[in-house]
């Protein structure tokens, strides 16, 4: 790529990790979700949400559960300042749940941002200043550290000089973010963190939220568990202190930091519905929060209908749900891969026979897609790449209609040789279509034009069925009849009077299909000829007789 030596290093790790405890732990409880959409995400849409956009959004995620949600940035847009009024005045906050605020660390954006809270129960007080190397020498013009750190107390005390104008019911709690932690000195990040800590001062009752960054995602996860890991163990009155992480995804592995940095220590987790977020997105909480689902823990946050919040979130920002994307997305609970829908089909099927709460263990399945409001319709399509099984699959779960095993791979042959010819995925419909047009609706060569059966009653020998008929073959008629232990044996035998190639029934299966007065016989037939080939014939019928009589007929006149 003729990139110049030099110009790209490894970000520095912490020192003094020998010791670490991170890989050794397991996520079993949920952290603190901090919802950031209607801040963090808004300010990245192309076009950001209106006042009634939002109101709708914030209940979409009061609905889904969050208690923590940064609703704006107030003081900066008087839309997010209406919208905050609006949800106060109008009594849409539930008691358990926080306003999160978002503001520079000037007292006139402060004051303003106060006036905007007037009468809500429980805040966060969100203030930030940027504190990396690069920061500090290009954004504030080679400032020392420790004028980086008035900036904070500076915010820490324009908050609190302010504190008097709220309402005594109002419940105030500061949240402080070193923006750039991932890019800041390890040591430099606990000390400004200490000094805003004692400045703010803490207890167990009205614990400091000191929020960790990624605002550039720039190292592997492992090295940020590091950075979470070091700061939780080196930052004082650790047990008044509420660790958050902010992660960005500008690597691709957001998802994986978070869960590492729960695993370092962090206590509550900010993100957004989908990833949602400036240049690569945020983290995206409905993939961490499904992934403990996979994992047996609770995550306190209602995604049972996942389509239903990604169709609510299309629809209010304007972003659409990529159809890879875990959980959410179109494709990822399908199968195109033969040997992958076969597998599916069966643990599906072997899962309809379990107890509910039986160990999840379906192949190529992370988790149950009804948990989440999924469909297995949609598990396994069908197009070139598809095998044996999965067409089988389709016919069952659609339409009713159960293959014999040994009549998968002919059928499959069928639906690739379709797909192959139309360059395209097939709807179970068209998989339809083409069994019956292949197996029910053949009437060439050979056809019944009409057929009648009497049972022999009383009858010392196994020839029970006298089978009248009268057939059409090559565009010839024959009137035949013989007797047989069944109208389907009887008819095999008549058919020996004429042209027709001889054959002997190696197979033969039937089911029911339909409820009620619409049921129906499938019956399906294997054949041998006289050359040793064989082929398959199915046919439908409310007799289960004549069902096998037009299996035969299938059979008999299947090119395939």
């Amino acid at each position: 790529m003729n990139i110049p030596d030099g110009k790209y290093a490894p970000w520095p790790r912490p020192h003094d990790m020998a010791g670490r405890q991170w890989p050794d732990r397991r996520i079993t409880a949920p952290p603190v979700w901090a919802s950031v959409d209607l801040r963090d995400g808004n300010q990245a849409l192309v076009n950001p949400m209106g006042v009634e956009q939002k109101l709708a959004f914030f209940d979409l995620l009061v609905r889904v559960g969050f208690k923590e949600i940064e609703v704006g940035f107030p003081s900066a847009s008087e839309t997010e300042y209406t919208f905050i009024r609006r949800l106060i005045d109008e009594g849409r906050v539930p008691d358990d749940v926080s306003l999160q605020v978002l503001c520079q660390a000037r007292e006139h954006l402060v004051k303003k941002t106060f006036a905007s809270l007037q009468g809500a129960q429980n805040v966060i007080f969100h203030i930030y200043n940027s504190t990396s190397p690069a920061q500090r020498k290009y954004t504030f013009g080679n400032l020392s550290k420790e004028q980086i750190v008035q900036i904070a107390l500076d915010g820490v005390k324009c908050v609190q000089d302010c504190l008097p104008s709220l309402s005594g019911n109002t419940k105030l709690r500061l949240e402080y973010s070193p923006e750039s932690f991932s890019m800041t000195e390890i040591d430099f990040s606990v000390e400004i963190c200490e000094r805003v800590k004692a400045a703010w001062g803490t207890s167990a009752e009205n614990k400091i939220i000191l929020n960790l960054p990624t605002t550039v995602e720039c190292t592997m996860p492992n090295v940020f568990a590091d950075q979470v890991e070091y700061f939780c163990t080196h930052i004082t009155e650790r047990e008044n202190v509420t660790v958050s992480i902010h992660n960005h995804n500008d690597r691709g592995t957001g998802v994986a930091s978070c869960e590492l940095g729960i695993l370092a220590g962090a206590d509550r987790v900010e993100g957004t519905l989908f990833g949602n977020g400036e240049r690569t997105g945020n983290l995206d909480i409905v993939t961490v929060a499904l992934n403990m689902v996979a994992e047996g823990v609770d995550p306190h946050l209602d995604f049972s209908h996942v389509s239903d919040v990604a169709a609510a979130y299309e629809r209010l920002t304007g972003m659409h749900v990529g159809p890879r994307l875990p959980y959410a997305g179109e494709l990822v609970f399908t199968a195109f891969s033969g040997s992958h829908q076969d597998a599916i089909r069966k643990g599906m099927t072997a899962r309809a026979q379990m107890a509910q709460n039986a160990r999840w263990d379906v192949p190529y399945l992370l988790i149950d897609p009804h948990d989440i409001g999924r469909e297995y319709q949609g598990i396994i399509r069908i197009n070139s790449q598809s095998g044996k099984g999965g067409a089988a699959y389709i016919l069952e779960e659609t339409h009713g209609i159960m293959l014999p095993k040994a009549m998968h791979e002919v059928f499959g042959a069928v639906v690739k040789a379709a797909t192959d010819d139309a360059q395209r995925e097939l709807t179970a419909d068209e998989v339809y279509v083409l069994f019956a047009k292949t197996w029910l609706g053949k009437t060439a060569p050979l056809s019944v034009v009409d057929i009648g059966e009497t049972h022999l009653e009383g009858s010392d020998t196994r020839e029970q069925v006298l089978c009248r008929a009268t057939v059409m073959w090559n565009g010839t008629q024959y009137a035949i009849g013989a007797n047989g232990n069944g109208p389907l044996d009887a008819f095999v035998q008549a058919l020996r009077a004429t042209p027709v190639p001889q054959f002997d029934i190696v197979s033969f299966h039937e089911h029911s299909i339909g409820a009620g007065s619409n049921t129906s016989a499938l019956a399906y037939v294997q054949i041998a000829l006289a050359d040793g080939t064989t082929r398959w014939g199915a046919g439908k019928s409310s007799s289960v007789g004549r069902a096998g009589i037009a299996a035969v007929v299938s059979a008999v006149n299947f090119d395939g």
